[in-house]
Parts: C-alpha cells; sequence; structure tokens
C-alpha cells in the first residue's frame, strides 16, 4: 500500500493494529486522517474507549476535515498527494 486513509477516532482495540499497519506499511507512505473525528476526536471526545485522534497515535501526513467531507474534499486530499 501507498497510503493508510483513516477514518474515525482511534479506540483502545485499534490503536495497536493501527501502529502495527503502519510499521508494516512500507516507505513512502502516507498517512491521511479523514473527517472531524480522526483529526480532534470530534463527539466522541471524552468516550471511555477513545484513545486519542489519528495523529496522537501515529504521524499523519494530510489531513481531510468535515463531519463528514465531501467525495469532493477527499478527491482533492487524494490529488494532493498523487498529484493526478
Amino acid at each position: 500500500a501507498d497510503g493508510l486513509l483513516v477514518t474515525g477516532v482511534v479506540t483502545r482495540n485499534m490503536a495497536d493494529p493501527l501502529r502495527t499497519t503502519v510499521a508494516a506499511t512500507p516507505q513512502p507512505r502516507v498517512v491521511i486522517a479523514c473527517g472531524d473525528c480522526a483529526l480532534n476526536r470530534g463527539v466522541f471526545a471524552d468516550a471511555y474507549g477513545v484513545v486519542g485522534a489519528v495523529d496522537e497515535v501515529v504521524p499523519v501526513d494530510v489531513e481531510i476535515p468535515g463531519c463528514p467531507p465531501t467525495p469532493t474534499q477527499i478527491i482533492a486530499a487524494l490529488r494532493s498527494v498523487t498529484g493526478k
């Protein structure tokens, strides 16, 4: 894989699998946090099972805001990474 698109908050059960997946993805890779929950925990900020936003668990290269982000925003972000 060239990139990982992560949506939603990172939960306790998914923090280690996310770290493992990022570590197993060869460089060069791009990690994309998609949506407000992925960027800042959104409405789940104080939830018990939430570890944090994606960038609190793994480094993020591209952020796509929105709740939810529009298809146009997602495509624009992907194009910014690929240059196409």
